[in-house]
């Protein structure tokens, strides 16, 4: 491999080639449109165009696309050459600024909640200059926004890039108000810590389950899981550090900061994170990553997955999402600096933080609601679905002397010494970290950690950005119109932290009395699954937060609730039939077999000699007959429940109804076909088992 800085970024056409690429009055014209929201020239898109179509092409792109988000969970692309004919009979390659900015792939064929019908086909594309375009195989891909021929967005990239664009107009009042007047603009950044499995492709494609749905839907416990905690941070198989090493080397092609890696908590599971960067770029380097991930490991010869919950018994995986906010000075505004109770202007922000994940907690939970997310919060892996905020002793101490006016003395300074002279001495943090907490603050950013594995990070920022974005409008409107700065910024510090310091939590967040304390005393929302907190996104306080700030319209909020809870019904339905399959195809002619072969051995025995005991055949047939019969049973009654719930109209009553029946006669099933697995001969079983599967990668 070359050295890293000699081919990072090789396949982006990032500042460094549009600097050298376009001329300067084109290029300081785009940066004004990245950098300050100035409007694109069509003689500036023109220009670019051509650029990028010659730069792609020196690199072997032959193809174009607009490469977006739908509200699918994945992207999508449609490919243009870049041929046109010339008069000779011969071809030309062009590229124009018209199709730089602009695409129109069919609209009709994703989902859209009612926001078009089937036969309205015609859809937009639009170039998102802030982030940029890259090359893969022999295609540009563009980022690009999607909406509908009436304007209303039917992808992710839209409303992030509005609650951006709102978080960004109310943190520079604030700013403005601190006499900061030669902030530009604030940005948020984001770096997404991506958890992951891999197993090996031989495997995967005997497992029905994997195949269809992403997850193990049975599975008896093997012998060891993870309790001697032996696999996090331990030494990196060869097999993986190969896969590692070319997923990195992938990654830095295109520009994504990948910088850490190692093994997870569960055997066979590992993690991914890079360095944090502005937050639609993070999102559509995470989308990337996802992507690169399972490529790579076609490869070789694995599948990596990217379920929040793949195997039952072990820790799931998430998506950690680090969230801060910057200005174009370099100045992150969630730094507390030195002296945190001094620093009125990071408090203002970090108040703002607290109560918009306060008021918003609702929209938080409803960002990283699926089906998959829905198996792992709550276990003693992930954060419980009650979302809370852990701050740290210090900072809680900061916020407890603003509101009852005592003077903060501040926190000591400890050396850690260890015993040992070679050993360095270093100051240990003011405060420790609470892995517990679904709303983490970190020493300079927000830890936010329900985000299940597969997730589009867009959401979850979405919300975040329009929170904070509604607090510090708040403030601002309040400052704007006070007489004594000084005097109304100290009561509006108070005030937020006396009203909004129930979310804030510094203890064992998988603690059942904490989980009672947060409901009952607390009066925090436990909306533990999907169907549960989905239509609360149409709650008037959430829809008119979404829509005054421009970042939803009320059509788009109606359809997105539209869409997730039609996700919810759709997977947990294929995951249903899929059981039946396996269990009816599969698992019930294994156990049968092995039954026969017991009922024909102890046969034989007892024609060999009739006082034989044939005791070991025949209590264990007598057990396996018993299963067979459970397993009869429980599939016909899972069939039932689902013929029941596709009748329903009504989408918000269907996805409870599957959540109330389906996923419990689903559970049964399991439990008669996992016991089923203990008793059968391995080679009757008809796919690997999680023995093969968690352990199987040297």
């Amino acid at each position: 491999m070359k050295n890293v800085p000699d081919f990072f970024g090789c396949s982006v056409f990032d500042d460094r080639v549009m600097k050298a690429k376009l001329p300067s009055k084109v290029y300081l014209s785009l940066r004004r449109t990245i950098e300050e929201g100035e409007k694109l020239d069509i003689s500036v898109a023109n220009a670019v165009a051509d650029a990028m179509k010659d730069w792609a092409a020196a690199k072997g792109a032959t193809h174009y696309t607009h490469w977006f988000q739908p509200l699918t969970g994945v992207t999508a692309e449609k490919h243009d050459g870049f041929i046109s004919p010339s008069p000779d009979g011969g071809v030309i390659m062009e590229f124009s600024g018209k199709e730089l900015i602009k695409g129109e792939p069919d609209a009709s064929s994703f989902p859209s909640g009612g926001l078009r019908a089937t036969f309205e086909a015609r859809g937009y594309t639009a170039w998102d200059p802030t982030s940029y375009a890259f090359i893969k195989g022999k295609t540009l891909y563009i980022p690009t926004a999607f909406c509908s021929y009436g304007g209303e967005a039917l992808d992710k990239k839209t409303p992030l890039l509005r609650s951006m664009e709102a978080l960004n107009k109310q943190a520079l009042r604030i700013l403005r108000l601190f006499g900061n007047d030669d902030v530009k603009y604030v940005r948020t950044a984001v770096g997404p810590e991506q958890e992951y499995f891999l197993i090996t492709r031989e495997m995967y494609e005997q497992r029905k389950d994997l195949r269809f749905t992403g997850r193990t839907l049975f599975g008896a416990k093997p012998p060891k899981g993870q309790e001697m905690d032996d696999h996090y941070f331990g030494v990196i198989k060869p097999r993986v550090a190969a896969y590692m090493e070319d997923l990195n080397k992938e990654l830095w092609k295109l520009g994504v900061l990948a910088k850490t890696e190692h093994n997870e908590v569960a055997p066979a599971q590992h993690e991914l994170a890079p360095i944090y960067t502005t937050t639609n770029i993070a999102t559509d380097h995470n989308q990337l990553t996802m992507e690169m991930m399972q490529k790579v490991a076609a490869k070789h010869g694995l599948v990596c997955l990217l379920h929040e919950k793949p195997f039952a018994g072990v820790n799931g995986s998430g998506k950690h999402n680090n969230w801060s906010m910057a200005t174009d000075k370099g100045i992150n505004l969630l730094s507390p600096g030195e002296t945190p109770y001094e620093n009125a202007q990071f408090l203002l922000f970090l108040c703002a933080v607290i109560q918009a994940v306060d008021d918003y907690q609702d929209l938080l939970r409803i960002s990283v609601a699926t089906a998959g997310n829905d198996h792992r919060l709550g276990a003693n892996e992930a954060p419980p679905a009650v979302v809370s905020i852990f701050l740290g002793d210090e900072l809680n101490g900061v916020l407890e002397a603003i509101e009852t006016g005592t003077p903060y003395a501040g926190a000591e300074k400890t050396q850690m010494k260890l015993g040992v002279n070679v050993l360095p001495k270093f100051n240990r943090d003011t405060t420790d970290r609470n892995r517990t907490s679904p709303f983490a603050f970190t020493g300079n950013k927000f830890e936010f950690r329900m985000l299940g594995s597969s997730n589009s990070i867009a959401c979850a920022n979405i919300m975040l950005n329009s929170a904070v974005a509604e607090c510090l409008k708040l403030y601002a409107d309040r400052l704007e119109k006070a007489g004594d700065f000084e005097t109304a910024l100290h009561e509006t510090l108070r005030e937020t932290i006396r009203d909004h310091k129930r979310i804030i939590f510094n203890g064992n967040g998988y603690d059942d009395a904490w989980l009672k304390e947060a409901v009952e005393k607390r009066g925090l929302l436990n909306y533990r699954t999907t169907p549960d907190c989905i239509p609360h996104l149409l709650d008037e306080k959430n829809v008119r937060m979404l829509t005054s700030h421009k970042v939803f319209s009320e059509a788009e909020l109606r359809s997105r609730c539209e869409i997730l809870l039609d996700n919810y019904c759709k997977t947990v339905l294929i995951e249903a039939n899929t059981m039946i399959d396996m269990a009816r195809r599969e698992i019930a002619p294994a156990v049968s077999g092995y039954a026969a072969e017991l009922a024909h051995t102890a046969a034989a025995k007892k024609a060999v000699d009739s006082s034989l005991s044939c005791g070991y055949e025949t209590e264990l047939l007598k057990k396996l007959a018993m299963l067979e019969d459970q397993i009869m049973i429980r599939s016909e009654e899972l069939q039932e429940a689902v013929l029941e719930v596709q009748d329903i109209g009504d989408i918000a009553e269907e996805s409870r109804r599957i959540r109330d029946t389906v996923l419990g006669k689903m559970g049964q099933l399991r439990v008669a076909c996992d016991s089923a697995e203990t008793m059968t001969a391995k080679k009757y079983w008809p796919f690997p088992t999680y023995e093969d599967l968690l352990f199987s990668v040297r």
